[in-house]
């Protein structure tokens, strides 16, 4: 199939290598010239706007949006609009707020524009293991671009079925990717996917802090542990309860460096936890555990401990997040303003 990719950072690039990989022919759109330049030299048919990238593509046309949420989405998806036609579909990959989504497809359908909102995890890794896809909106528009997301999902990737999973159910969900319901149900499911993850790497994050301090001089000396925990979380990683691919990170950021001296602990929140709390609040759903580590991570900001920096290497570890750096401090008196 033919599709436009509107976004060339961490994932989008990515996306559009693992499509042009099985066959598909991509166009593709970012401000960052050099990017669209390369992804040419791999394959692709490059664009200098987003007028020109429709004009590149043949009806009915699909374009993915592959950029921040918020307005730069907002932007980028009503501006397509305005150069589609009806029949063609925009499908916006990133984690915008399900809400939008809704407004959003309401817009688009008097146009007689598709709108897919597709919950997208894989992080930096998706080239080579494929990405989970959440997919909401126009049940159509969805069948028709089935094979896009064929492509991009990781398949079965030698997982069996759960046992006791009814046999012959007609999903897509063993290939790793999903219709989820109308629109906003795509990006609602990766929204909790994404509360969810701030549970879990909140764990393991607290784990770590209170294995690390097991040896403080303060406990009683026949209560003192030096616990390598490079050694002990790469021990986790074979036949205990608690593995994971966020484990499996831990212990990659853990053998470089035990003390993460390379992470400050300044860990940020990309929205999606904000809004599982708020939706928790809306249904009267009690999400104790997701809402501590939402708060978790707003407490990093203004001090750091060792369990903040776990949460760091994570991050950067699934999704390629820099550390941002931190606010500076007021001017002090008889200082510059």
């Amino acid at each position: 199939m033919q599709i436009a990719m509107v976004g060339l950072g961490r994932m989008g690039a990515n996306m559009a290598r693992r499509l042009m990989r099985d066959g598909h022919d991509c166009v593709v759109y970012d401000r960052n010239t050099e990017t669209v330049a390369q992804l040419v030299a791999e394959g692709a048919t490059g664009a200098t706007s987003l007028a020109e990238l429709a004009t590149k593509l043949t009806l009915p046309r699909t374009a993915w949006v592959m950029v921040p949420s918020g307005d730069i989405t907002e932007g980028a998806v009503m501006e397509l609009a305005g150069y589609f036609a009806p029949g063609d579909v925009i499908v916006d990959g990133g984690n915008s707020y399900f809400k939008d989504d809704v407004r959003r497809a309401k817009s688009l359908a008097e146009r007689g524009i598709a709108y897919l909102d597709a919950g997208t995890s894989g992080g930096v890794w998706g080239l080579e293991r494929g990405y989970c896809l959440m997919v909401g909106g126009d049940r159509a528009a969805y069948e028709r671009l089935e094979p896009l997301f064929h492509s991009l999902a990781p398949g079965a990737s030698g997982i069996p079925p759960s046992p006791g999973r009814v046999v012959g159910k007609n999903s897509s969900a063993e290939q790793g990717y999903l219709y989820c319901g109308p629109s906003g149900a795509g990006h609602f499911a990766k929204m909790v996917h994404n509360g969810i993850e701030y549970g879990l790497m909140q764990a393991y994050a607290e784990g770590f802090d209170i294995l690390k301090n097991a040896n403080l001089e303060s406990l009683p000396a026949d209560q003192r542990y030096d616990f390598d925990l490079a050694d002990l979380t790469e021990l986790w990683r074979r036949g205990s309860v608690v593995t994971s691919w966020l484990l499996d990170l831990s212990a990659e950021a853990l053998a470089r460096d035990t003390e993460l001296a390379g992470y400050s602990g300044f860990v940020q929140d990309s929205g999606e936890g904000r809004w599982t709390v708020q939706a928790a609040i809306d249904e009267a759903v009690p999400a104790e555990v997701l809402t501590a580590a939402l708060f978790a991570r707003f407490r990093s900001r203004q001090e750091h401990t060792f369990a903040e920096k776990a949460l760091s290497a994570m991050r950067a570890g699934f999704g390629g997040h820099a550390e941002p750096s931190p606010p500076a401090p007021p001017p002090q008196a008889g200082e510059g303003h």
